[in-house]
């Protein structure tokens, strides 16, 4: 098992009741905290203002115009919608990231992670179809851990952070994360 700080040494506190009996935890890690930009985003970001501001239009022309009240709730909706998609979905992504744990044993990749009820996302290292390393130049990276869909890589938006739209399990943007990909080819040849 790999030693670490404080918070390193919590987390792997918190994935020990998940092992399986006579499997050994090779690497615990977690994403980063705080505002996350993805390349997403430069599609998401303009799409939401655009929304959120078409929302907002229609609900102040339909109260200045005296339009009934079903438009008015129909309008609220939508402007609901738009301040998720425009800010609320950082807001849940950040509290999702913070109460997420990845790990490396030496059988398996876990994923443990949720906001009021965490769930654990286990996939076998024997049954792994495939591991892809993507680095940035700060030496943080994602491993993804299956086959992109057809539409490429998928986007990992709110909702389970490593686990991305497509339904592919991730490690996102971890430190050392050549040191880590390291460790599972080591354990994928074991």
């Amino acid at each position: 098992m790999i030693e670490g700080n404080a918070a390193q040494f919590e987390d792997q506190q918190t994935i020990l009741p998940y092992l399986l009996p006579a499997e050994k935890l090779v690497w615990s890690g977690r994403p980063p905290t705080g505002l996350l930009f993805r390349k997403t985003d430069v599609f998401l970001i303009p799409f939401s203002l655009l929304w959120l501001g078409f929302a907002c239009f229609w609900e102040f022309t339909a109260y200045s115009s005296g339009a009934p009240v079903f438009f008015l709730i129909f309008g609220g909706a939508f402007v609901t919608i738009g301040l998720f998609i425009t800010l609320g979905r950082f807001v849940y992504d950040m509290l999702l990231r913070g109460n997420t744990i990845y790990a490396l044993t030496n059988e398996r990749v876990l994923i443990l992670a949720g906001l009021f009820n965490r769930s654990l996302r286990s996939l076998s290292l024997k049954n792994l179809p495939q591991a892809a390393l993507d680095l940035t130049n700060d030496g943080r990276g994602t491993i993804t851990f299956g086959v992109p869909g057809t539409f490429g890589y998928p986007m990992n938006t709110p909702g389970w952070p490593g686990i991305g739209r497509m339904g592919i399990p991730m490690f996102e943007r971890i430190e050392n994360a050549n040191e880590v990909y390291k460790m599972i080819q080591t354990a994928l040849n074991q």
